[in-house]
């Protein structure tokens, strides 16, 4: 299914594992697609999948992941250094902060590309860099952000199959549809007529350093992930080693806690500015690409745009083909364009401030 070619690089080797499991074949008089599947659609982006193919769009550029990473770990170090050099005073404690959090928030987004073995051929490697950048540099684990992330690309905005959306309702009312199917079972637990407002004080802020930090070592723990907590313990010795050395313990956990809070906002708007404002509701078993486009939209490009938000401004791209690296999405994106317009789907693109402000 396009789902299954959509996330798998090496086919061969994942087809062994499903071998087992394969109970037979239909039958030549029965339907090879489900009645609420578009049929035409599905068989022009199986030719749009074979053309990107032959285009080599699937093939990593190297050398612009590997000056991505090289940028990471100078303004890691320079973070250090500006603290070393300069002293521990308000200035160069800010300025430190802030390169700090772009060093953290361009590991994300190197990270996502690793977990979805975007950047080398091989799968193996994928996973061993994924491991350093997201356990060792960032400090969360990498596999409990693929037991996620994969559920959220399967099924985008579906309510109880997508982990994006688990705050509905218990945080947010997410969705036209929700909000008044929990008006009618008046069901409340929060004040909900200003959410738009306690918005900016909770999720941007608050989510890294209170759910991801709990939620990571947790799923870590329970499923005995050992080698992602081993590499993520590093990550802590490394940063309390390095930075309690020039802060005192005061200092130290207030710088923690606040570039942790400025890349928790970065992070979260422009996560959730691809998917909030699309329709979200339960699985309604369309298509693959019907099932993508209905969750997602897209921010205009530019330079600033693409290394901001790391490409994720081509997010209908990035979910028709999850392993295709970053660099060539704008290349595809013509060709995605011209399936939609061919289906009478809607296409979106804003500007990044319009789909910031669509989130409130």
């Amino acid at each position: 299914q396009d789902a299954f070619v959509a996330f798998q690089v090496d086919k061969v080797l994942v087809s062994k594992y499903l071998k087992s499991l394969q109970i037979g074949e239909l039958a030549p008089d029965q339907p090879s697609i489900e009645p609420t599947k578009n049929k035409m659609l599905v068989e022009d982006f199986h030719k749009l999948r074979a053309t990107v193919e032959k285009m080599g769009l699937l093939k990593p550029n190297q050398l612009f992941f590997f000056l991505h990473l090289a940028h990471i770990l100078l303004l890691d170090t320079a973070a250090w250094l500006i603290l070393f050099y300069f002293g521990t005073s308000l200035m160069p404690f800010i300025v430190s902060l802030m390169v700090l959090t772009i060093s953290q928030v361009q590991a994300s987004w190197l990270q996502h590309d690793l977990g979805h073995l975007s950047v080398f051929r091989k799968t193996k490697w994928n996973h061993l860099l994924h491991k350093f950048v997201m356990c060792h540099l960032i400090g969360a684990s990498a596999r409990w952000w693929t037991l996620l992330h994969s559920q959220h690309h399967a099924k985008p905005n579906c309510f109880q199959k997508d982990p994006d959306i688990d705050m509905h309702p218990f945080l947010f009312t997410l969705g036209k549809k929700f909000s008044v199917e929990l008006g009618i079972k008046k069901k409340k637990y929060m004040p909900y007529n200003h959410q738009h407002k306690y918005f900016f004080i909770t999720l941007p802020p608050l989510l890294f350093p209170t759910y991801f930090h709990c939620h990571t070592f947790y799923i870590a723990y329970t499923k005995r992930y050992w080698v992602d907590l081993a590499w993520m313990l590093t990550f802590y010795i490394r940063f309390f080693y390095t930075y309690g050395s020039l802060l005192e313990i005061k200092s130290l956990l207030a710088y923690y806690f606040i570039f942790r809070m400025l890349e928790s906002s970065w992070f979260v708007w422009v996560s959730q500015m691809n998917h909030i404002p699309m329709d979200i509701y339960y699985d309604k078993n369309l298509d693959w690409v019907s099932t993508q486009l209905q969750a997602t939209c897209n921010v205009e490009q530019s330079l600033f745009n693409d290394w901001f938000t790391g490409h994720l401004n081509f997010q209908i791209e990035h979910h028709l083909f999850p392993t295709m690296p970053r660099h060539n999405y704008w290349k595809v994106a013509p060709l995605v364009k011209s399936l939609c317009a061919k289906h009478g789907i809607e296409y979106q693109c804003k500007p990044l401030l319009t789909a910031f402000a669509d989130i409130v």
